[in-house]
């Protein structure tokens, strides 16, 4: 497995493998800024690279674009699983160095705004990867366990992506990276207390609109073993 450094951590060493990662890096924070339509050669200009040495390392734009789709889904799978599996310090610690994530969520954001097969791709395989990760908190005891632990996941990862959507609909108006990682902050004060409000305490006094449900639909799924 690829480190999951942050972007921009890679070093311009001489080896194929430092090359490739900082091609990708410099791709994500380029994509991120512009958009997929930017050309290869100014990533190539970004990396300190020719465009022909890109193409020799990925193929293609679309190549390099799912290699950065990879890394990004890579480093949001570790540190969710570190967020669910380890003690209420992990996610201060991640919360305290919020904006070295910024170039990553807006990746993810141009990829949802670019649409195609591309980013349904990206969004599936977030699914799958919120799956993984929640069954990880399950197992360690931190997370309850859900009747629908595939729905679940979606649902949490639609809703993050969702909230990412509507957050940059609203606030227009960023250029640069280091805008967006502003916007992040502020975004990450914004909602993180009601979040976890919610998470932990739930919102309902009751579970009569669950069960409500569960008599309305025709085949409910079992649920998880009460202890």
């Amino acid at each position: 497995m690829r480190s999951t450094r942050a972007v921009g951590a890679s070093g311009p060493g001489g080896s194929g493998e430092a090359t490739a990662e900082r091609i990708r890096d410099a791709a994500i924070k380029r994509f991120a800024r512009d958009g997929f339509a930017v050309g290869l050669r100014v990533v190539a200009a970004d990396a300190g690279v020719t465009a022909g040495l890109v193409m020799h390392y990925f193929g293609s734009k679309d190549g390099l674009r799912q290699a950065c789709d990879k890394y990004v889904l890579e480093v949001i799978r570790t540190e969710k699983t570190k967020a669910v599996t380890g003690s209420a310090t992990v996610m201060i610690a991640q919360l305290a160095e919020v904006e070295r994530f910024a170039p990553l969520a807006l990746y993810a954001l141009r990829s949802l705004q670019a649409g195609g097969e591309l980013a349904t791709a990206f969004v599936e395989q977030m699914c799958r990867d919120a799956e993984e990760y929640l069954a990880a908190g399950v197992e360690s005891g931190v997370i309850k366990p859900s009747r629908d632990p595939a729905g679940r996941a979606r649902y949490l990862a639609m809703q993050g992506l969702g909230s990412l959507l509507l957050w940059v609909a609203v606030h227009p108006g960023f250029t640069e990276i280091d805008d967006f990682s502003k916007q992040l902050r502020q975004l990450s004060e914004e909602i993180t207390l009601p979040a976890l409000e919610v998470l932990t305490q739930g919102l309902f006094t009751d579970r009569k609109m669950l069960d409500d449900y569960l008599m309305y639909v025709c085949d409910p799924p079992a649920g998880p073993i009460e202890p």
